[in-house]
């Protein structure tokens, strides 16, 4: 296993020990921070975090603070993946038809772009031929 890329859901659902994320993404998880693996937060997901708190739905304050707070924390897998022109281009390899949420595109957007598989249980997203998605 390697580094590996996260969408916002599978991200809180790794921090708050869920059982509504998969076996296969959890051992993804663990097996990228075990062995000293990066796992890629799109920058996207922190804007996806604010924008969902303020809306009322299912994520809270502190959730946004935890992703925040192990962002920052030198001994934490989590690293910040910005939004570079790279893969800013590489959106046109995420179609509009098959991933139609504009965070979500950018978020295989960024795993296309470093090559590395996405853990993701978004139903649009899993139907990407040219990411790998883990599950």
């Amino acid at each position: 296993m390697s580094a590996v890329v996260t969408d916002t859901h599978a991200l809180l659902w790794y921090l708050s020990n869920s059982t509504k994320l998969s076996r296969n993404a959890s051992d993804a998880f663990e097996t990228a921070e075990q062995n000293g693996f990066p796992i890629y937060v799109p920058s996207i997901t922190l804007v996806e975090l604010r924008y969902l708190v303020e809306k009322g739905r299912d994520i809270i304050e502190s959730d946004l603070r935890l992703v925040v707070e192990k962002l920052n924390s030198p001994l934490s897998a989590l690293t910040f993946a910005p939004l570079n022109q790279g893969t800013a281009e590489d959106l046109e390899q995420i179609p509009r038809s098959t991933v139609p949420d504009m965070p979500d595109r950018l978020i295989a957007a960024t795993a296309y772009n470093l090559d590395l598989p996405l853990i993701s249980k978004d139903t649009s997203i899993r139907n990407l031929q040219n990411v790998k998605i883990i599950w």
